[in-house]
């Protein structure tokens, strides 16, 4: 599908962005293992997140959906059934590798399928620690690619030390570890994003935090809950640099999420000179949130690199687009995670946003942007990478004459209203 975008003279006015990703699939996950009924509220009804539902609908486990009101009827881990097909996660990263952890514990085969993108993506950084805590796993390549086949049991724990920051990893083992024989730990080399620690506790679960290492107890159950999901941070994102950038622009983002392992993206904003400020935060709940007001701003360069990287990691694609607006050099380093996601990130941001005119170049871990720079319409694609997408359509605002998006369709992967919403602010 191909979108024909033009300029925007200015983006003014109010939204509220649409659910977490991350715990919107934590949710119905953590929910079909508990004890008891859970609610949701403020579910994300992106392709990714319902995917997860239809996986564990799959696995005998009743969910109820009406819009962003998601009921789940827990089964408990004993009570998940086999499949009769295959779990189809479609291009969802987070639902096949936490679903891993906890098919770890189940005494049956399943069999995880998804599509082209997900074929791609390497799986063992997940398997080889689950084979290790006596899962028995078979795939392409070794049980690194789709399709995956999975034989649960009981797991013993371990103590695994992550070669990567990555909350995929350390969820999948964690949960692994639930219904585990003894401790289970994962020390990661930097922390990352902790929506899994939040939430069992939540569901009940006593979780162990000690520096970079988080540990469980197996032999530990979850309890039904009700889970208010706040708007995503990295939804947010396009939005926060929309209003930076493009004249004239004042926009109020209402209950986005404030977790401080995810808003590594309002630091460097901050650190660039954009105009961010904060209303109505709310600290007490298990997931912080709180409305943000973004102003037209000039920003500056800077660098991002080391701790900094895995809190902003899926908002590189459209902090690169603010660096291209930015005076001077913005250098981001350490980021060679982008290389794995749905497309290799770094080369399709940097090979889009030239299309456009903007001064970048690719390095191994990261990129290298120079600004400030003018930037002009342009034929550019999505890849089917919905952050890329959107990206590109926030450029679109900013460049002089017509862009063409094509593939832009895999925008609703995560924001089914992107585009909706982008036209109210600019009315």
């Amino acid at each position: 599908m191909e979108k024909h975008l033009k300029p925007i003279l200015a983006l003014n006015g109010t939204i509220t962005v649409p659910g977490d990703k991350s715990i919107s699939h934590r949710a119905v996950m953590f929910g079909s293992i508990a004890d008891g009924q859970t609610t949701i509220n403020g579910f994300l009804t992106g392709e990714d997140c319902l995917s997860t539902i239809s996986c564990f609908k799959k696995l005998g486990v009743h969910i109820q959906q009406d819009g962003e009101k998601v009921t789940v009827e827990g089964k408990g881990l004993a009570g998940l059934n086999p499949s009769s097909e295959d779990l189809y996660v479609g291009n969802s990263g987070t639902t096949i590798r936490l679903m891993l952890g906890i098919l770890a514990n189940t005494p049956f085969t399943s069999t995880l399928t998804g599509d082209d993108s997900i074929a791609k993506r390497p799986m063992n950084r997940v398997t080889q620690p689950l084979m290790q805590m006596g899962a028995l796993i078979d795939g392409n390549d070794s049980g690194n690619k789709v399709p995956l086949q999975i034989q649960g049991g009981r797991t013993k724990g371990i103590q695994y030390t992550s070669p990567i920051a990555s909350a995929q990893v350390k969820s999948a083992i964690i949960l692994a570890g639930l219904e585990g024989e003894g401790i289970t730990s994962v020390k990661e080399p930097v922390k990352s994003r902790d929506h899994t620690e939040r939430m069992l506790e939540a569901f009940g679960v006593k979780v162990e935090n000690d520096g970079l290492t988080v540990s469980v107890e197996g032999g530990q159950k979850l309890t039904g809950t009700h889970i208010e999901v706040p708007g995503d941070i990295s939804s947010a994102a396009f939005f926060i640099v929309a209003g930076a950038i493009v004249p004239n622009s004042e926009i109020t983002l209402k209950k986005v999420g404030l977790n401080p392992t995810r808003t590594g993206i309002l630091d460097v904003l901050e650190a660039m000179g954009a105009d961010v400020s904060y209303e109505n935060v709310n600290h007490d709940a298990s997931e912080p949130y709180g409305d943000l007001l973004i102003k037209t701003s000039s920003l500056k360069g800077t660098t991002i690199k080391g701790d900094l990287i895995p809190r902003l990691i899926d908002e590189i694609p459209i902090i690169a687009l603010a660096a291209t607006q930015a005076e001077g050099q913005t250098i981001i380093q350490d980021a060679h995670e982008l290389r794995v996601k749905e497309t290799d990130r770094i080369k399709t941001v940097v090979n889009e946003l030239k299309k456009m005119g903007a001064d970048i170049e690719a390095t191994e871990d990261g990129m290298i942007i120079n600004g400030k720079t003018p930037l002009h319409g342009a034929s550019v694609q999505s890849y089917g990478d919905h952050r890329i997408g959107m990206m590109l359509s926030i450029a679109s605002c900013i460049a002089e004459g017509e862009t063409t998006l094509t593939n832009s369709e895999a925008i609703a992967v995560s924001y089914p209203t992107f585009f909706e919403q982008l036209k109210t602010l600019a009315n």
